[in-house]
């Protein structure tokens, strides 16, 4: 049957392509979620069509998906770091490298890949709550995020060092159990100069490092206890989730990216978590 361009404007088609809009969206779904081999297979089984794995990967490397934008705004944001594998040039093996990632609290999120600009236009485009609480671990690169979070929006910023990176921390300081318990309990009142002063005749780099630790982070450690009573979100184990979902999918045993195919695979992959109607075929893009 032969159309007008008019009329595949309005279906949404494109002009010579085997794939309607339909079986587009459930082969981006597939891929989202599994090895472009696995989503072959998974498309057969399932439809009775076959898609091969290779067309499968051209067609998320040419699919320019849209950042997705929260519809309400967020009272916590969590930024983190996620590795991913490069592929080498010929004999080299693979390169983990660095990926950022965006958590939107009970909302969206986005990863971003040696992209700081895209990653600060999309932050601040998103609506936030006056009162915003921004969750991260001991990473300059988490906070350097967070500094150019609702420069405009935001009245009350409050810094929160996650708890349990804070606390897996002093505990690999070592040394007498006792000590360290009674440093936790000081850090989760936000006592910090008097947990640093524990370690002052202690002067193994261990201890010392993490003096410096507390010292740099000191106005980001406040009375958690009084914060899990407000509700105050005090861990970043929202944003570790989303980082290992996407791990999830682009960290398969043995997988490894071209530079150029790492953006289109977290943008997908974060638009799948994100439950965009881009990858349903019930709704309408």
């Amino acid at each position: 049957m032969e159309i007008s361009q008019k009329q595949a404007r309005k279906l949404g088609l494109e002009g010579k392509t085997p794939i309607s809009p339909n079986l587009r969206k459930c082969c981006l779904r597939a891929c989202a979620k599994t090895s472009y081999q696995q989503a072959e297979e998974d498309l057969l089984e399932l439809m009775g069509i076959k898609v091969g794995h290779s067309t499968l990967h051209r067609l998320v490397g040419r699919t320019e998906l849209p950042l997705t934008q929260a519809q309400v705004p967020s009272e916590g944001v969590s930024v983190d770091g996620g590795k991913i594998c490069l592929r080498g040039e010929k004999n080299e093996g693979g390169q983990w490298r660095d990926y950022k990632l965006v958590s939107l609290h009970d909302n969206i999120c986005e990863a971003f890949f040696q992209d700081p600009v895209a990653l600060t236009d999309w932050s601040k485009s998103q609506p936030l709550s006056p009162i915003l609480t921004c969750l991260g671990d001991g990473h300059d690169g988490v906070w350097n995020v967070i500094k150019t979070l609702g420069t405009n929006q935001v009245a009350i910023k409050r810094e929160v060092l996650d708890w349990y990176h804070l606390k897996e921390n002093l505990y690999k300081v070592g040394g007498s159990l006792k000590r360290l318990e009674g440093v936790e309990n000081l850090l989760w009142h936000g006592w910090v100069d008097a947990a640093m002063a524990e370690f002052d005749c202690l002067k193994n780099k261990r201890a010392v490092n993490f003096q410096a630790y507390l010292n740099k982070h000191r106005q980001r450690i406040p009375c958690y206890e009084q914060y899990q009573q407000l509700g105050i979100p005090i861990g970043s184990g929202d944003v570790e989730s989303k980082i290992k979902q996407v791990g999830a999918r682009v960290k398969l045993s043995g997988a490894s990216w071209k530079r150029e195919n790492v953006s289109p695979i977290l943008r997908l992959r974060c638009a799948y978590l994100n439950r965009s109607c881009l990858l349903s075929i019930y709704a309408h893009s």
